[in-house]
């Protein structure tokens, strides 16, 4: 079967074309800028590619036309295959006819750590010798790759609650039925396409209704959110984590860099690594509990995680140049730039950070979250932020707490005049956006090398 993938350079899509090619599908696809590290992995894998939407790459008509979330109705391409009547279907719903079918589905959703945790538990998976497959929003640093097939029934999938097409307003999760699901929290996001928390606790509760019976949900324990969603309706064993008669996990390093892992008094495993974190902990305690309902043992996934390496963009260590250490972070929600300083913060102690940020996000451009940037960056001894001449709401304004600490810029070149002139040996650079941010970390870097 030829599959023409309208949008193909996103993580989900990118994966979804790689895995349509492993089963032995022609795969070719198209986006508005064909751009790197997904074009790279894309173009390995054999992958035609197109740029923009011409209605000229849909001749000879593919057997099927996958069409992202991003495009909607006036996309040239879109309206090509409506008016030509040719198939079209949802990525989600194509990987869960597709990929999906007959396979024990593990599926990691929340907020905040989704990429993270499913990471540690395709890596558990492959450690324990289970040949996982999965689809990640992220790159596993130890797997190579955002997407892999598997040799076994096992399915990792990061579970996302974006809507899944123009023609499909449900969330991407809902396409999934997992046999095993993680719900790390719920927040409200996405404001582009939710109105409050309450539309995303349904979609959430649309998820839980599709767990089956023998099936396990893994929540936090004590989350009011999760449980008020959880109360609409579930008819699956709950496993909560995190309280000492559960499984839990007890710090022995303040930065989470070494733990036990323990259901009540008894140790179960332990693990020393090199994430930063409490969060990350979190996020390991949830991993841990769903291998161990795929069938691994506490002690296999505690030792799996001891040399788990870590995703790229979660608290990255890009580069160091004069004693300056500069981070690459995905944080863009203020629950989410909190924990990564805090992470940071019990990892170097006192020594001065320098938090660099760009709202990218849907939701940070509408400025739903600006009343709570300010506090979510107090960690900081410097915020250095890039402000959007299209945002309509003022980041000097929402920063203003912060004092004389916050400095707002208006271009990336800005911002890197400002901190290749002031920063010094010691400070440690925490670069968070969604996006590529004008390849501020690569450019930084190399400045600062040749400064001197």
């Amino acid at each position: 079967m030829h599959v023409h993938i309208l949008g193909i350079c996103g993580t989900f899509m990118g994966g979804l074309a790689q895995l349509l090619q492993a089963m032995g599908h022609r795969v070719t696809g198209a986006d508005a800028q064909v751009y790197p590290p997904m074009s790279d992995q894309l173009r390995d894998a054999g992958i035609e590619l197109i740029e923009g939407w011409d209605p000229q790459q849909l001749h000879p008509e593919p057997d099927l036309v996958v069409i992202g979330n991003a495009l909607s109705r006036g996309n040239p391409a879109v309206e090509a295959v409506l008016n030509r009547g040719l198939p079209y279907v949802s990525g989600p719903e194509l990987l869960a006819r597709e990929v999906l079918k007959d396979r024990w589905v593990l599926a990691v959703s929340g907020t905040h750590g989704k990429t993270t945790t499913a990471s540690m538990l395709a890596w558990i998976l492959e450690q324990a010798g289970m040949g996982p497959g999965y689809l990640i929003g992220g790159v596993p640093q130890g797997l190579g790759r955002s997407a892999r097939l598997g040799e076994t029934p096992f399915f990792v999938i990061e579970a996302d609650e974006y809507d899944s097409a123009f023609f499909d307003k449900r969330s991407k999760f809902v396409h999934y039925h997992p046999r095993t699901l993680v719900i790390n929290n719920i927040e409200f996001d996405h404001a582009d396409i939710f109105d409050d928390l309450a539309a995303i606790q349904r979609q959430f509760h649309h998820l839980i209704r599709t767990v089956p019976g023998e099936g396990r949900i893994i929540v936090p324990a004590e989350d009011p959110v999760v449980e008020e969603t959880l109360a609409m309706g579930c008819w699956t064993p709950v496993e909560r984590i995190g309280r000492p008669g559960d499984l839990h996990a007890r710090c022995l390093a303040e930065d989470g860099s070494h733990f036990l892992l323990q259901q009540g008094e008894r140790t179960l495993g332990e693990v020393h690594w090199g994430l930063l974190g409490r969060h990350n902990v979190a996020n390991a305690l949830a991993a841990v509990a769903a291998a161990r309902h795929a069938g691994v043992p506490v002690a296999t996934a505690a030792e799996a995680l001891s040399s788990f390496p870590g995703v790229k963009r979660r608290l990255e260590l890009v580069g160091e140049v004069k004693g300056i250490r500069v981070y690459d972070d995905f944080a863009h929600h203020p629950t989410a730039i909190a924990t990564t300083l805090e992470g940071l913060r019990r990892r170097v102690g006192d020594r001065p950070i320098v938090a660099v940020l760009e709202p990218r996000s849907n939701t940070m451009r509408m400025g739903v979250h600006r009343d709570r940037l300010a506090a979510a960056l107090a960690e900081a001894d410097e915020v250095v932020a890039l402000q959007d001449p299209a945002q309509d709401w003022s980041l000097a304004e929402a920063l203003a707490p912060l004092g004389p600490r916050a400095r707002v810029f208006p271009s990336v070149e800005a911002i890197l005049d400002h901190l290749v002139a002031t920063l010094r040996p010691g400070e440690q650079v925490l670069i968070m956006s969604n996006g590529g941010f004008g390849g501020i970390h690569r450019r930084l870097l190399e400045a600062l090398d040749g400064g001197a």
